[in-house]
């Protein structure tokens, strides 16, 4: 059984860490992002995780959004995400795969519900 075992991405620890960390700010920004399917997958937990902690706008939330966010992503996150997930308790992104005419890695659609 695979429990708490991480995707490690074929990355490192830095790297993958940026790249999480890049992939959620620009989710937050845009809110929603085309991606690989893993990726996509590895990223959901987190994105999911740093929404919960946005839903509180205390000074110890905000400070921890600005760790794992760019702070636009993080401004964003505390004054429009998470008052608009306010009554929502979890399941906040969805991923819709998308036709990928010429074959090569599967393409996803992360998106936050509405």
């Amino acid at each position: 059984m695979r429990h708490h075992k991480k995707k490690k991405l074929g990355k490192g620890t830095d790297h993958r860490r940026k790249l999480l960390r890049s992939l959620a700010s620009a989710a937050m920004l845009y809110e929603k992002i085309e991606t690989s399917y893993a990726n996509a997958r590895a990223v959901k937990p987190y994105l999911e995780k740093l929404i919960t902690r946005a839903k509180n706008s205390s000074l110890h939330s905000r400070r921890l959004l600005l760790g794992a966010l760019s702070p636009m992503a993080a401004k964003k996150a505390l004054e429009v995400i998470g008052p608009k997930f306010k009554d929502r308790k979890g399941g906040y992104t969805r991923l819709t795969k998308l036709n990928n005419p010429h074959g090569g890695q599967s393409k996803v659609l992360l998106e936050f519900v509405e």
